[in-house]
């Protein structure tokens, strides 16, 4: 996905439930999301295998001060494949993404389906703590305490999305191990011209080359995680935030077929695409302001008119900045996921928590009736 860094800060205000930050025009997390901006090898071309598994790479360094200090990978050129066999081979990908949204909702389903059963569990717990808790002697500059104290004064949103943020810094620091290189090439980026296609599709979504792209992105979804998890819940947003990363790998794979532009791409503004998107449809009357001009403010709504219109011209225009086709594929995904996805999806669940709460109950009848209430 792109990686220039060109946008600006954006920032919900009033009474509204969104009370976030937001970058960017355009999903501003994917502005910085980089093509990968990879330099081509002028002498000693790698060996043929990673002339096989990857494609060109389309853009240069990132002009940050970070970029200059890491070296980055070398990607050799590779002629990519003829329009029909590419398209030929973005079938396992599409049964990939089709797979993978199934299973995502599903475990959603079930994971939700267990919260609620050992909730009664965990409140006693929790009382019997808090009593545990006043009769024991406080330490003073107990720091497990203090990490206590700051995890539960966030909101469940931004609880929910920690994790997130963790996996996404953890293969950062993977960027920076240079034996490592070759294999986050080859499984943390992805390229319809490359060899392997579909693990990709979901391990680019935690993959950042540039920590400003990767704290931008970050920072968004942070600033948006209380406004998503309290519209859609805990497990919903987490399968709807998995599945989004793929959804939109899957249709830059499609654009960059189509246009003959291949090339790889990183970051997770394909997902963090669709959460805005989720939230300015849910709460259109939402007002946005520019972070550096709070003067000036707008509605949700305008903002993702505006942000879909241009990634649909930078996708017929060529732009390179950004991987627009995935910008607009998790755009799309999110308002198609708000207005029927929901309703289609998330609430005919039911039948299958009851199938799996037959499976663990032995196949009760009354267990198998009480299941189809949660």
């Amino acid at each position: 996905m792109a990686w220039r860094s060109c946008s600006v800060l954006l920032r919900l205000t009033g009474e509204d439930a969104l009370r976030s930050s937001v970058r960017g025009g355009s999903r501003w997390p994917h502005s910085l999301q980089q093509r990968c901006s990879f330099r081509k090898a002028a002498r000693k071309p790698e060996p043929k295998k990673v002339e096989e598994e990857l494609g060109p790479a389309h853009t240069e360094l990132s002009e940050t001060a970070a970029h200059r200090r890491s070296p980055a990978p070398h990607l050799d050129q590779q002629t990519p494949p003829s329009t029909p066999r590419a398209f030929g081979r973005l079938l396992r990908p599409f049964v990939f993404t089709v797979g993978f949204t199934g299973c995502s909702f599903g475990s959603a389903a079930i994971w939700q389906y267990e919260s609620l059963k050992s909730r009664v569990q965990s409140y006693f717990d929790e009382i019997r703590a808090d009593w545990l808790e006043r009769v024991r002697p406080q330490k003073r500059g107990d720091v497990r305490k203090e990490i206590n104290q700051w995890w539960n004064s966030l909101s469940e949103g931004q609880k929910t999305v920690t994790g997130i943020i963790a996996a996404n810094a953890v293969v950062f620091c993977c960027w920076r191990v240079p034996s490592l290189q070759r294999f986050m090439i080859r499984y943390f980026t992805a390229n319809p011209a490359s060899r392997t296609l579909c693990s990709p599709m979901l391990l680019s979504t935690f993959s950042h080359f540039s920590f400003f792209h990767m704290a931008a992105n970050m920072y968004v979804l942070w600033s948006f995680s209380t406004s998503a998890v309290s519209m859609l819940g805990r497990e919903q947003f987490l399968a709807v935030y998995l599945s989004a990363g793929v959804v939109s790998t899957f249709v830059s794979y499609v654009c960059k077929t189509a246009t003959g532009r291949f090339g790889p791409s990183l970051g997770a503004s394909g997902a963090i695409m669709t959460v805005l998107a989720a939230v300015c449809t849910k709460m259109p009357e939402a007002k946005l302001a520019i972070i550096f001009f709070p003067m000036f403010t707008f509605t949700a709504a305008n903002a993702l008119k505006a942000i879909v219109a241009m990634d649909t011209a930078g996708l017929v225009l060529g732009w390179r900045f950004f991987d627009h086709g995935a910008h607009l594929g998790g755009a799309l995904f999110g308002i198609w996921y708000i207005l029927f996805g929901h309703e289609l999806i998330w609430k005919n669940r039911e039948p299958f928590v009851k199938l799996w709460h037959e499976l663990r109950t032995g196949g009760g009848r009354g267990g198998g009736d009480r299941g189809g209430s949660v």
